[in-house]
């Protein structure tokens, strides 16, 4: 594997920021502002290098081949899997399962657990902030099942509403499926404790670990939940490529989501033998390269800590809140007590969009719209939001570009 100098423990942000290219430029004559990390982070040198790596050195299709470059191919993509392992501690490897994402993880899920699992009769419990990829999947099922999908209400300030998940909480209940910290308010949720409530009536959590990956200490072992997806392009790594942890004899009870190569022991005609986990889960060629570069982003999370990465966001969050509340006609959307470093915003009398564009404009990039939480919005009686939202590569005086340029626009929508 690449072999890059390691990232000082002091949490030095310009060695930091080194490692990062794409911040590097001038959009729009300004210096690049990069705020839309909620939706993708960007990747440092040992990622880019590491792919690159990969097609120019070592490409060869995976576990099927005798000759060198399929051995190091497989040695690399099932190197990831370890070290996804030990990120959040997964008893045993084979219970990651390779995919395309949080959204493929999730569908996985819902094919396999849920079409086994969940009839007539039965509910499934998500809530009101959840991302469209954490809806749609769990009311395909219901429709085809005939199933019950309950909503779990959400407070003025983007908190869940605790009661009502009291309320909800039933013996036809079979699944919850929630979002560990919210895309569009950066909320984190009590997990801990909708686990352990669901636990006790038999009743199986699936976390949408989406945004909580990058930002938390997740131990998997002790949430005790059932299952755990995430995309590695939240954590610094490629596009295209996620994993779903599982409990051991959840997955093995699953059936396989997808039929073809790697997820077969025998095939004949009159019949076929599945694979074991993981393999019975990663039909056909994966996306090797990127898996393989995607272990080069959870070592650069190591190599930093997760401790001194939450400390720095939160000092960002906690110093862009209050830059914004000092802002006359500037309204926070989401004031959670707990949140990862996600900031939603309005400026009275502005569209959202019309605020990203000249952001934009000043060279500061953030995300506006719904944000894949078209209900949460509409609770909200809102079209959308702007969102800014900070990694570890973020910096206070960027910070004080986007306030500036916020309080400019809310200075001259007042002046009109």
């Amino acid at each position: 594997m690449i072999q890059n100098a390691n990232i000082k423990s002091s949490f030095d942000l310009k060695l930091i920021r080194d490692q990062f290219p794409i911040l590097h430029q001038e959009v729009n004559g300004k210096d690049l502002v990069y705020f839309d990390n909620a939706a993708t982070t960007q990747k440092p040198k040992r990622v880019i290098e590491a792919l690159n790596k990969y097609y120019e050195v070592d490409n060869a299709n995976i576990h099927r081949g005798a000759h060198a470059l399929a051995d190091r191919s497989t040695r690399y993509f099932e190197h990831t899997r370890a070290s996804i392992c030990q990120f959040i501690n997964s008893p045993s490897e084979d219970q990651i399962i390779f995919t395309k994402g949080t959204t493929d993880g999730i569908n996985l899920v819902a094919a396999t657990f849920g079409r086994a699992n969940i009839k007539k009769g039965d509910s499934i419990i998500i809530s009101h902030m959840e991302h469209h990829s954490n809806i749609v999947p769990w009311q395909m099922l219901c429709e085809a099942t005939g199933a019950t999908l309950k909503v779990i209400k959400v407070t003025a300030s983007g908190e869940l509403d605790m009661n009502s998940f009291d309320e909800l909480l039933d013996k036809s209940v079979k699944l919850v499926s929630i979002v560990h910290a919210s895309n569009a308010l950066g909320t984190i949720n009590p997990v801990e404790e909708i686990i352990q409530k669901a636990h006790q009536i038999g009743a199986k959590v699936l976390l949408d670990g989406a945004q909580s990956a990058s930002h938390l200490l997740v131990d998997v072992h002790a949430l005790d939940c059932d299952f755990y997806v995430c995309s590695a392009h939240k954590l610094y790594g490629p596009t295209g490529v996620g994993f779903l942890y599982g409990k051991r004899e959840l997955l093995e009870e699953m059936p396989p989501y997808q039929g073809g190569g790697e997820m077969i022991k025998e095939v004949d005609f009159a019949g076929t033998t599945y694979n074991t986990i993981p393999f019975k889960f990663e039909a056909g060629t994966p996306n090797i390269g990127d898996v393989i570069a995607f272990n080069e982003a959870i070592q650069f999370i190591n190599e930093l800590g997760k401790d001194a990465i939450m400390s720095h966001e939160n000092e960002l969050l906690a110093y862009a809140t209050e830059g914004m509340e000092s802002i006359p006609g500037v309204r926070l959307i989401g004031t959670a007590a707990k949140k990862v470093s996600v900031l939603s915003f309005l400026i009275e009398g502005m569209h959202p969009f019309d605020v990203g564009m000249m952001l934009d404009a000043r060279g500061i990039a953030v995300r506006t719209g719904h944000h894949c939480t078209q209900p949460l919005m509409k609770l909200f009686n809102i079209e959308g939001t702007v969102r800014a939202s900070f990694a570890v590569y973020n910096t206070k005086n960027e910070i004080d570009t986007l306030l500036e340029g916020v309080a400019k626009l809310a200075k001259m929508k007042q002046s009109v």
